[in-house]
């Protein structure tokens, strides 16, 4: 308990400087926890993803359409429970900046493929009669602060002109990972209009959402699929739909990778930051050292003295960062609500944060301790200061 004591008045001997260090290490395990949950949240799509979904996309490129006359082909093929077609509308809502999902289902049989939207059923009644009816995730719903009934126009930009809907319902997730930013409305009111404007654009899907009766045979359905299309015009690429979502992350690579090495460069600042510190401490205990030493301390002790130092520097200063981690992460998620719909902190961010600080308090104290064993008593006694 005396060991502990010393370590702890040590430590308190410049108050400052400790302060200092401390403050500086919470910094770096509040950023290196908020870095690692940006990654995560960017991820989120594809560790969420359902396993028996598969999603059918040209093999051109996601921009360009299918023909719903796909449809029947892909239903024969074994393995195959059920096949909707969904399609991307990329419209805006009075301003181009807000940008939030608008997605054409097929109506209520699309959105049975997706469990984890909790929808009422007389919503859905009202979705499948009412031709512009749209029902809207919660956050969307929220932020633009529209009521059930409400009028919403959007603006369109893949399907030019203005579209009129009426809000008829809110989804809501069955976790809290659930994506609560969509909007969506049946793909028949899209398809009618295109018949009467655009001809030439009607009866085409985005790409195609199959449940599979087996995940385990994901892989040979998806080559079914694409068999089945190969020597047409509209040649398709089938896959997960974990691997459909990671398509979109990996256009952000670059993004993504750069935020992962920032997350690791961090634990170089804290390092830096607890290694000067104990530097500093070392270098002035140089003759309080070696007086232990003619006491009859041995190099262990020494070692203990300054290693102990150093982790309750770095341990207090990783508590108090994940104290703050939390508003701050509740901050940074309700002002990123549009381009991360689901902002969780990641179970593994709080114990990497913990050894983050151990292993900095660790290293940190390396050096010091190796130079303080190695003073002879005598240079030790004759240093001042």
């Amino acid at each position: 308990m005396r060991v502990f004591k010393l370590i702890y008045m040590n430590a308190l001997r410049h108050k400052l400087r400790t302060s200092l260090t401390i403050l500086g290490i919470a910094v770096a395990i509040m950023a290196f926890g908020l870095l690692r949950t940006v990654v995560s949240a960017w991820y989120l799509g594809v560790t969420q993803a359902a396993p028996d979904r598969l999603i059918t996309r040209s093999k051109n490129g996601i921009t360009f359409t299918l023909p719903l006359a796909q449809k029947q082909a892909i239903e024969r093929i074994p393995g195959v429970a059920a096949v909707s077609y969904s399609a991307w509308f990329g419209g805006f809502y009075k301003d181009p900046k807000d940008f939030f999902p608008q997605i054409a289902v097929e109506g209520v049989h699309g959105l049975s493929l997706y469990p984890e939207f909790i929808i009422d059923s007389a919503v859905l009644d009202v979705f499948d009669k009412e031709p512009n009816a749209a029902i809207v995730g919660k956050t969307t719903f929220d932020r633009f602060g529209w009521k059930i009934g409400d009028a919403v126009r959007l603006t369109g930009m893949i399907y030019p002109g203005n579209w009129d809907f009426v809000i008829r319902g809110v989804y809501t997730g069955r976790s809290e990972a659930t994506d609560l930013s969509q909007f969506l409305f049946n793909f028949n009111y899209l398809d009618q209009r295109m018949q009467v404007k655009m001809p030439a654009r009607a009866g085409q899907v985005g790409w195609w959402v199959i449940k599979i009766d087996d995940p385990a045979k994901s892989a040979a359905i998806c080559s079914a699929v694409d068999k089945e299309f190969e020597n047409s015009s509209d040649a398709t690429l089938t896959e997960t739909e974990a691997a459909f979502q990671q398509g979109f992350v990996a256009m952000a690579g670059t993004i993504v990778f750069s935020l992962q090495v920032i997350s690791f460069l961090v634990i170089g600042v804290i390092l830096l930051v607890a290694a000067n510190t104990m530097a500093m401490t070392a270098r002035e205990r140089i003759s309080e050292y070696a007086v232990l030493k003619t006491l009859g301390f041995n190099g262990k002790h020494i070692i203990g003295l300054i290693a102990g130092e150093s982790l309750l520097i770095a341990c207090l200063g990783g508590v108090v960062g994940m104290i703050f981690l939390i508003p701050l992460l509740h901050g940074v998620g309700v002002a990123l609500k549009q381009w991360f719909p689901a902002f969780i902190i990641d179970p593994d961010t709080y114990p990497q944060a913990a050894a983050t600080a151990v292993l900095v308090g660790i290293l940190a104290a390396v050096f010091p301790a190796w130079r303080a064993i190695r003073v002879s008593i005598v240079n030790g006694l004759r240093r001042i200061g």
